[in-house]
């Protein structure tokens, strides 16, 4: 049984949205912040990194900071960028990028969902980075970032999506980078009773993306729990900001690595290496790209290579150990590579599929010498991992488009 609720959402009004809405707070250094906020000063990421307010070399994780981002909040509501629902509400949330699009729910899922695994995990959290998060939710009394959450498609919910998506759009935004967003309100009382009580018959939801903020919220929510001597179980603190999309909608693509060298090994001696746990075939053209899963492509001194790991070098039942990320990981980055914790070393780094190969290919003309291209994985194999109680290897997904915040806001 999944709990979600509708919510009396705080939101942008509509001659400020474009300017409020902003790229996650954590896909981006601070000096790109600081630049994409310049010249904005209703742009959310004032609030979700609130540092940019501040002379440089200010500790971002500074008590100044996360007050700043409180005050600047707080802020915008009295200036009315910002306006709060009356009663409580569901909404739609459509993306739209490269002829696709993908339509979520927003409310709010339960922490004690979290707690229990009804709302399913696929990645470690690292403590510096909830920390951070877990600062800025509880000073700012406020769910910022929607958390990007995947369920098993249902027919009923579909329908629903699609009544209520054929009016015009409360906000329709496009940017940039192409992606178009548009939000409409679920007001019918009847209907959101009906969204209830079908999340109620769903078993689990699954984090896509956004771990952290998650896991932060639940954190919070955990101590105002032994904070409060009155609790109920129905405080707002209990509840944290979601955007829920059925698994059929969603687009994972690649995530790939580049390496900085040979770890000491001759070319001869690496490519024999190699040779040891994978078969390897010279190729070329225009798409180089891995064609299906247990595939790879590997640049190395001006060549490509097509990479397919040898019968007995993984568990093809494995949840985790079949994953083509884990498998390079085992067979080759590790033993080979001396990369032993991906998440530590300094000798790999990670290029989301969405800079494509130009991205792996432009590392490897300046700091890098050996480049992996990965098929992508599968919502099912998400979900496959989330349910059997394991983690995926680091950098394993990149969903795309990302959800911007600031369009909607939980407050406790």
């Amino acid at each position: 049984m999944t709990v979600f609720r509708p919510f009396k959402a705080i939101h942008p009004t509509g001659e400020h949205a474009k300017d409020v809405a902003a790229l996650p707070y954590d896909v981006m250094n601070e000096q790109e912040a600081r630049e994409m906020t310049k010249d904005n000063p209703n742009t959310f990421l004032r609030i979700d990194r609130a540092e940019v307010n501040l002379p440089e070399g200010t500790d971002p994780h500074s008590k100044e900071v996360y007050e700043q981002a409180r005050k600047l909040l707080d802020e915008k509501i009295e200036e009315g960028v910002y306006v709060q629902d009356k009663t409580p509400t569901f909404y739609l949330y459509r993306l739209t990028w490269q002829g696709r699009s993908q339509t979520g729910f927003v409310g709010l899922l339960s922490i004690e969902d979290y707690e229990n695994d009804v709302i399913k995990k696929h990645e470690f959290t690292r403590a510096e980075k909830e920390e951070d998060r877990i600062n800025h939710v509880n000073t700012t009394e406020a769910h910022t970032g929607p958390i990007f959450i995947t369920y098993k498609a249902e027919d009923r919910l579909r329908e629903i999506k699609e009544e209520f998506s054929k009016g015009e759009p409360l906000v329709s935004l496009t940017y940039d980078d192409g992606v178009t967003h548009e939000v409409w309100a679920i007001q019918d009382e009847a209907i959101n009773r009906e969204i209830i009580e079908i999340f109620e018959n769903i078993p689990s939801v699954y984090i896509a993306d956004g771990h952290h903020r998650a896991a932060s919220a639940y954190r919070v929510g955990e101590r105002r729990r032994k904070e409060n001597p009155n609790h109920t179980g129905e405080e707002e603190y209990n509840y944290f900001l979601s955007v829920l999309f059925a698994d059929e909608e969603l687009y994972i693509m690649d995530y790939n690595r580049v390496i900085v060298d040979t770890n000491g090994l001759s070319d001869d001696e690496y490519m024999e290496k190699v040779k040891e746990k994978f078969d390897v075939e010279e190729i070329q053209g225009e798409d180089v790209r891995p064609s299906k899963k247990h595939e790879f492509t590997m640049f190395f001194k001006e060549k490509i290579y097509k990479l397919t790991p040898k019968e007995g070098t993984f568990d093809p039942e494995h949840p985790v150990h079949s994953l083509d990320a884990d498998i390079l990981q085992t067979n080759l980055l590790a033993p080979v590579l001396g990369i032993d914790d991906p998440r530590k070393s300094d000798r790999v780094d990670f290029i989301g599929g969405i800079r494509g190969v130009e991205g792996v290919t432009k590392r490897l003309g300046e700091d890098m010498e050996i480049g992996f291209l990965l098929y992508p994985v599968t919502i099912s194999d998400l979900m496959r991992i989330a349910d059997s109680g394991n983690v995926m290897p680091p950098k394993s997904t990149w969903f795309e488009p990302k959800l911007r915040s600031g369009l909607f806001i939980h407050r406790f």
